[in-house]
Parts: structure tokens; sequence; C-alpha cells
């Protein structure tokens, strides 16, 4: 991949609100024409992280700089990005032409140039040219979320903000959302930066992810190292289901485990390692035939399965311990709820990280 400069930087950015550290000391660089997406659970500081970077709150200790200017202090309006909100904030009494116009009308362009780059923009984001002078209230969910890109990319800003404007929508018109979002951020080449709390639009979407916890960023990595390389345990529950295991370090390189009990294969123990968790993702846990067919193996009971699209998945209870198998649909376990099954996995297919 063609390195691509910073567009946008930041050093020791922080936030209190009183005796609150809602941001603390964020260190990030952020490369032109990168969609970067920053995710967390609520209260982990992604929205007061933005509204900093897009000039609607203040840094109270740091550094905010957009292509290597200083910016703690401009206001948003006189900053060369633009924000999209969750509620979309489109004006009602406008048109669809009208809204996407707006800034622009602001700006004192001219009418016929305002036009042109609206439909321009329409065009691209595939809203027919007769929506014009349609309605926004008319128009339908996803219609809506074209029209309110459109006007945020009307008058070229450097980086869009994106505050979690998929979340109000149903599951079937995000995914779609989803895809086309990226799509768009390819054809505009725009640096995209994006809050959510939703792990699945963070992996589809994104060419890298921050994660965040507690007002810090506690790992930042393409969607790929992030999911086969967390670098804890809370990142390695929050990038999607897991099988954790408490361990400790071993014997001839091995962990031992108070429940399930028993020692297992791992990877190769980091230096100073005494105390974590062993990490395997349910598609790489399998039933077993035979013990020896793995390099670990637990038995257990069948306790339950959940048809997940393509994919099945099993819940295995081994004493009071529940671990996740997922099968393709097309290659089915041949068992019943409750049968006692063997199931296992090799060390390369595991992950140890620290608490």
């Amino acid at each position: 991949m063609v390195e691509r400069p910073s567009i946008l930087q930041l050093r020791q950015v922080t936030k209190q609100f009183g005796a609150l550290t809602a941001v603390d000391h964020i260190d990030l660089d952020v490369a032109e024409g990168e969609f970067f997406t920053i995710v967390g659970p609520s209260g982990s500081g992604k929205t007061t992280l933005l509204r900093m970077l897009a000039g609607m709150e203040s840094p109270s200790a740091g550094d905010i700089l957009l292509k290597g200017r200083r910016i703690n202090d401009v206001p948003a309006n006189q900053r060369p990005t633009c924000m999209v909100f969750q509620s979309l904030a489109l004006f009602p009494h406008r048109s669809v032409g009208q809204n996407i116009e707006f800034a622009l009308k602001i700006r004192g362009v001219s009418p016929e140039e305002r036009r042109a780059r609206a439909l321009f923009l329409m065009r691209q984001l595939r809203l027919p040219e007769d929506y014009y002078a349609k309605s926004v209230t008319k128009c339908s969910g996803g219609e809506r979320q074209r029209v309110a890109l459109a006007r945020a990319l009307a008058y070229d800003p450097q980086i869009l903000f994106f505050d979690e404007p998929l979340s109000a929508i149903d599951y079937k018109l995000r995914k779609t959302l989803e895809k086309e979002l990226k799509d768009i951020h390819r054809e505009t080449g725009k640096t995209f930066m994006y809050i959510t709390h939703s792990l699945e639009e963070a992996m589809v979407m994104s060419d890298r992810i921050g994660v965040m916890r507690g007002g810090r960023l506690v790992q930042v990595g393409t969607p790929h190292q992030i999911y086969t390389s967390p670098r804890d345990k809370f990142v390695s529950e929050f990038m999607g289901e897991v099988n954790l295991i408490e361990v400790r370090r071993g014997a001839n390189g091995r962990v031992s485990a108070a429940a399930p009990a028993g020692e297992f294969s791992a990877p190769v123990l980091p230096a100073g390692f005494e105390h974590g968790h062993l990490v395997v993702r349910p598609e790489f846990m399998r039933f077993l035939g035979a013990a020896g067919e793995a390099e670990n193996h637990l038995v257990g009971r069948l306790y339950n399965e959940y048809a997940l699209g393509s994919r099945i998945q099993y819940q295995v209870r081994v004493g009071e311990h529940v671990f996740v198998l997922e099968r393709l649909r097309q290659q089915p376990f041949a068992g019943h709820l409750d049968q006692e099954v063997l199931i296992g996995w090799d060390a390369r297919d595991s992950i140890l990280v620290g608490d």
C-alpha cells in the first residue's frame, strides 16, 4: 500500500469536565484519504473526541493539527471539515436540492453553481435528478442519509466526520448503507472519520479502527489486525464473540487453567507472561471425532444452536463454562442437543492476551 501523508494529527489531546477526564492524552495520526473509525462502548469518550475534532468542543490540553496547522481554537464554521450527525439535521421545510445547497448559499455561491454542484452530487450518490425539487420529508430513510451526505460534500471539505449516522436505521438498510458509504469514500477520495459503537460497521467500512475505553485509545490497527491480534481482554471481547479461558503460565511452554481445569498448548508465551486469557474465536473451535485431532480438547454437552444466515452457531457447555463454535450452513454438525461432544482447537488458532 502506498504510504499517504497525515492530514490530521492529535498530540496528547485531553478533555476534562470538572473532575471527569472524558478524553485522556490521545495521540493519533490519520492519513489523507483514510476511512478511520473510532469504536467503543457508551461513555468511552469517542463522541467527545469527535466534537473536539469538529470544533464543537475545545481540548483542555494537547494539540489538534490539520495539515500541520494547529486548529484547537478555530471555530467549527471556519474549519475545512463537516459533520454528519446521527439526527441528519436536514431542513424539513426545504427540498432535496435546497438542503444540499444550503452551505453554498451561505457562502455566497451563485444559484447556477449551487444547482450544478447539487446535481453532480446527487448523481454521485445515486439520487434521481428529479428529486432536486422533492420535499426531503417525502424521502425514505436511506435517501435522507444520501441527502445529508451530499450536503456535507457540497463545499468540498477536507475531512468528513460521522457521529453514528446509521444507528437509528433498520438492519437491512444499515447493511446497504455501510457498503454505499464505503463505495462513496472510495469514489470521493475524502478522509472519513467515523464514530460508532457497532463492531460490524467498523469492520465492514474501515481502513483502520481505533478502540476506545475510558477516554483512551487502547488499540489502533486494521480490522484484520485488531480481530486477529487483540491487545487485551477488553479488545478481544469487544471485537466479536470469543471463547476466553483464564490461564497462568504452566510447564514446558503450556498454560494452565482452573475452569475448565487442565493444561493447554498455547502460542509462544510473551516475555514476562504469568497470567492472562487464552482467546479462541468461534470459527477456530471445532467438533472432534477423537482427541488426537487437535492439540487441545475438551468434553462437553451440546447446549444450543442458532442459525445466523450463512453460519450456524453452536453452544457447548463444559462444566459452568460455555464455548461457542461456528460452522458454515453447508457443513452442519450432525448431532443433537444434550449430546456429549468433543471440541478442540490448535495452539496456532488461539491468542494469549493480558487482562
